[in-house]
């Protein structure tokens, strides 16, 4: 009965190493699915980004991002087979080898399985790759934010920015109200010249360019429509200021003398 036992001994390690085989091959299907659906959603979110990012350049009035050039590492046909998902190196309905998950780096656009130091394991670089993509979304949604002020004083509410806009040019006026104050006392402008530029030129000159900075600089990038740029105030800065600083200046050379 020796035969028999060691026969039926063999039929047994046969046995234990069938199901070993089968549990294996069962949590490999499963481990491939669960990478297959990683980037998938990988890919999705991939494509969520590059639309976002055309939205925000034309909006911005930038040129649209190129598409980026596949990479030494990268495989041929990466998110080109009909039917699969944006982004996606693999189509619908194939399983994930690991040779073929490790370029899923790839498909992140971040080259992760080739040299930033992570090994060939395939779950280990769709990890990274998925950390790198929430890293994208983070620092899209900071340049967003930051797209949607103004790049004059972009911390200032828009009533002290337009206060400060229109002040700076009507100081600027001032300026040129004073050097055009000392050419009329060489004789270089008549009176008549220097009063018209003082109480109506210089003043509206002061506030076209106020309004005019407002428009450029005070614009969002993203801004849909014209930011507002409150005419009434700049004009009454603008017009009271300049022919207040004649009147001083005309007070104290007049107290100097």
């Amino acid at each position: 009965m020796a035969g028999y036992d060691e026969y039926a001994a063999a039929v047994r390690q046969l046995s234990a190493r069938i199901r070993e085989g089968e549990r294996g091959a069962v949590a490999e299907a499963e481990r491939r699915r669960t990478l297959h659906a990683g980037v998938t959603q990988l890919g999705q979110r991939l494509a969520a980004q590059e639309q976002r990012l055309a939205q925000l350049a034309a909006t911005a009035g930038l040129p649209a991002v190129p598409d980026p050039a596949p990479g030494p590492g990268s495989a041929p046909g990466v998110g080109t087979a009909p039917g699969s998902a944006p982004g996606s190196a693999v189509p619908p309905g194939s399983a994930v080898s690991p040779g073929s998950a490790t370029g899923t780096g790839a498909v992140a656009g971040t080259g992760v399985a080739g040299g930033s130091g992570v090994d060939g394991d395939p779950a280990v670089v769709l990890a990274e790759a998925g950390r790198l993509v929430d890293e994208v979304d983070r620092l899209g949604q900071q340049a967003e934010a930051l797209a949607q002020r103004p790049a004059l004083l972009p911390t200032w509410s828009p009533t002290a920015r337009a206060v400060a806009v229109y002040v700076g040019c009507a100081a600027v006026g001032a300026l040129v109200m004073l050097l055009l104050v000392v050419a009329n006392g060489i004789g270089v402008v008549d009176g008549i010249t220097l009063g018209a530029l003082t109480c109506a030129g210089l003043p509206l000159i002061s506030f076209v360019a106020g309004w005019l900075i407002l428009g450029r600089w005070g614009r969002p990038a993203l801004a849909t429509t014209d930011p507002p740029r409150y005419a009434p105030l700049g004009f009454f800065i603008c017009a009271v200021a300049v022919p207040l600083a004649y009147c001083v200046t005309l007070l104290v050379f007049r107290l100097v003398r």
